[in-house]
Order: structure tokens, then C-alpha cells, then sequence
């Protein structure tokens, strides 16, 4: 707030403006008359301070600060001109990053932005984009739409938000500008619910599937592959000799890509049941193609038919409640954990670079952990599938949930 001074028998203007402390003379001596004046004066200046529209040479144009100002402002509008539109810095940021980038991560980077990023902000500077407005869109498509009453998940907003916060951070640091981002948090996510099978469950499934996918399931359900990773599975990471499946690839949209993440490119050990299924489908596939699971002329089977051809049918048929295949997956750490078997080690074969996850996900399967090599999964798996009987490992309760 600007404020009237008085130095010797002439009245000052003392105030802040673009952030530099400003004192100018007025050349009006102190009298009431004056003072009157110079307030008139003074909020005149305050007002168009707020709306950006102060000229500090029209109020003082003999002062040496009314030249520096101008030429910060002749900078600033020259580096307004240069600063593109939300929509042509994106799709030049968007082209630096592909490379980066599996299709996969590309084709849904393409979604968020066609049909939420660029509608709402592709005609804006990237510097006129503020704060506000990101909360503002935010709340919106985190809002029931009015067609179909459906809203979508905090996890799926947040997602959307990414690339946003991506994009004008590299911004913000190009132009030099705020970054309208900082301190937005992403939306709360609940809990991750998993719903694996039971054992006894499990083996109703292997025993129940068509023959050619007897194998592919329990190989699925036992080392907790993904279905990109066992569907780009090839023989030569199957390793008979060192009992184990080296998961360096994965069949995504058509192409092998690498894995996940860095995490991802493991080594899963085989257990008894993997071992004789892996030896039984080498009589299969082996020397038709370089797939361990395959279509009849070689090609790596696709996801999406299996799941709508073979596992949701498979579900209806023995009276089981549908759940995505990922929860083979799920199935397979929850029965790690409850023959006891060590969080570390159940981690590296998951994939996952620390427990963290592990314990996030599945606390609630958690038993009293006392193995670290695997051995105890191999004990409960021959039991149960010698007896066909639910197995207890904890001595409390069945493993798993149905």
C-alpha cells in the first residue's frame, strides 16, 4: 500500500511495484490542500496497479525508475508473444517424449489429452492458465456426467491430471513463468480391493479348463505373471535347468515391448506344478513357434480372446463370481503369503522393488512369515493337490477368499 511522506518541506510517494520499493517526489509542498490532492492521486495508482494497468511514466516521467520499468515491460510483452498455446507446446512436448514412451503409455497419453486436455485448455497460453482454473477442471470431470450419471475414479482423475502437471511444469521452466501446479495434490485414492481365489478354487478352474489351456492357467496362477508378460513369454527364457522363467519382454497391442518397469525384468522360480505344466506344453509348442503360449499358426495369443472366449465362460460354468484375470495374479501373492513364504521374496517375483505394495495390497493375507526360498509353497501345493482338500496353512482360517 502506497503511503505519503514528508521529506523537508516537499511530500514523497513511498509504495511497492513489481516488487522493487519505489520513492518518487511530488514536487507539491506539505499542505492540507496537497495532501488532499496526492491521496486522490495515490488511489488512482493503486487501483491500476491491481488491474495491471499502471504506467509509471505517466505519474512520474522524469524519474530514472519510469525507463527501467519500460524496458522490463517491453520485456515482458516481447516474451508474452513468444509463449504458444497450451494445444502446440503439448504436441511438441508430447513428440520430445514418445521416445521415452511404450504404445501403450502413447495411446492413452492421445485419450487423455484429445478428450479431456485440449478441449478445456488447448486455446490458452500456457501462461494464462492459472491455479484456479486447473481446480475448476478438475472438480468437473470428477463431476456425475449429466448424460449418463457415471463419474470417474479418483485413480482415472488423477491420471488425467499427469500429463497436465507434466506439461506445464516443462512449460513454466521454457517461459519462465509460476507453474499454476505447484502445491496441487492428487485426489485420495481408496484402497486397492483384491479378490483372489481360493486353492481349492484354483484347482477346480485347472481341472475344469478346456485342455490346450490347462497349462496356461496354471502357469498363470502360480507365479503370478501378467497377461502381457506370459502371453510374450518365449522358450528361450524358459530355463528347465535353473527352474526358471525369466520375464525380460511383453506383448502389448500387438508388439513385444519390454517390461513394465525396471522391477518387472525378473526371474520366477518354478515350481513343481509350473515345472511339469512348462514341460508338458513344450511338448505342445515347442517347435511351433517361439511362444510358449500360442495360437495354431504361432502367433502369441491375445488377451482379449482369452479372457471373453475362455476365462469369464469358464467362471459362469463352475458358479464362480467373474473377476478380471489380473486376480490369477493376486491369487498367486496371497497364496505365497499364506504358506509363509518372505515378503522380500514374494516381491521379486510380483516384480515390485520393494515390500511396500506388497503389504498395501495384500495386509490383510499376511500370516506368521518364516520362509524365504519357496519350499513352503511347493509343501502346500502337493497337499492340496494330492487330497483336493482346503488347505489351513495358519492353523485359523482357508487360504485365500472365495
Amino acid at each position: 500500500m502506497a503511503s505519503i511522506t514528508k521529506r523537508g518541506d516537499m511530500l514523497h510517494v513511498d509504495f511497492q511495484y513489481k516488487r522493487q520499493r519505489c520513492r518518487e517526489a511530488t514536487g507539491l509542498t506539505d499542505t492540507p490542500q496537497h495532501r488532499r490532492r496526492l491521496q486522490g492521486i495515490v488511489k488512482r495508482m493503486e487501483a491500476e496497479m491491481v488491474l495491471g494497468r499502471f504506467d509509471y511514466g505517466k505519474y512520474f516521467p522524469n524519474s530514472p525508475k519510469a525507463e527501467e520499468f519500460r524496458k522490463l515491460d517491453q520485456r515482458a510483452a516481447a516474451m508474452r508473444a513468444d509463449v504458444p498455446l497450451f494445444s502446440a507446446f503439448a504436441e511438441e512436448w508430447r513428440a520430445e517424449k514418445k521416445v521415452e514412451w511404450r504404445q501403450s503409455y502413447i495411446d492413452t497419453m492421445d485419450i487423455n489429452f484429445d478428450l479431456y486436455l485440449l478441449p478445456q485448455f488447448g486455446k490458452l497460453p500456457v501462461n494464462a492458465i492459472k491455479k484456479s482454473d486447473l481446480l475448476k477442471f478438475r472438480a468437473a470431470i470428477a463431476s456425475a456426467n449429466p448424460v449418463t450419471g457415471k463419474t470417474l475414479s479418483p485413480a482415472r482423475v488423477n491420471h488425467i491430471m499427469v500429463p497436465l502437471r507434466m506439461v506445464l511444469t516443462e512449460a513454466a521452466d521454457r517461459y519462465e513463468f509460476v507453474n499454476p501446479y505447484r502445491n496441487i495434490k492428487p485426489l485420495k485414492e481408496p484402497r486397492v480391493e483384491v479378490e483372489p481365489f481360493t486353492l481349492a478354487e484354483v484347482k477346480q478352474i485347472i481341472d475344469t479348463v478346456r485342455p490346450d489351456y490347462k497349462n496356461y492357467f496354471t502357469v498363470r496362477f502360480f507365479t503370478g505373471l501378467r497377461s502381457s508378460e506370459i502371453d510374450g513369454l518365449p522358450w528361450k527364457n524358459v530355463d528347465f535347468e535353473r527352474r526358471e522363467v525369466l520375464v525380460h519382454q511383453a506383448y502389448v497391442q500387438g508388439k513385444i515391448v519390454p517390461t513394465k518397469t525396471d522391477g518387472s525384468f525378473r526371474a520366477v522360480q518354478m515350481n513343481q506344478l509350473v515345472f511339469d505344466a512348462l514341460q508338458d506344453q513344450k511338448k505342445a509348442t515347442g517347435e511351433l513357434s517361439d511362444f510358449v503360449f500360442c495360437t495354431r499358426n504361432g502367433q502369441p495369443l491375445q488377451n482379449r480372446n482369452v479372457t471373453q472366449r475362455v476365462w469369464y465362460p469358464l467362471l459362469r460354468h463352475l458358479g464362480l463370481r467373474e473377476r478380471r484375470p489380473y486376480h490369477m495374479r493376486h491369487t498367486a501373492a496371497t497364496l505365497w503369503l499364506a504358506a509363509g513364504e518372505a515378503p522380500e521374496w514374494i516381491a521379486k517375483q510380483m516384480g515390485h522393488t520393494t515390500t511396500k505394495m506388497l503389504f498395501n495390497v495384500y495386509s490383510r493375507y499376511v500370516p506368521n512369515l518364516t520362509r524365504q526360498d519357496g519350499s513352503a509353497f511347493d509343501r502346500l501345493l502337493a497337499k492340496e493337490f494330492e487330497q483336493a482338500l482346503p488347505i489351513d496353512p495358519s492353523g485359523s482360517k482357508d487360504v485365500g477368499t472365495g
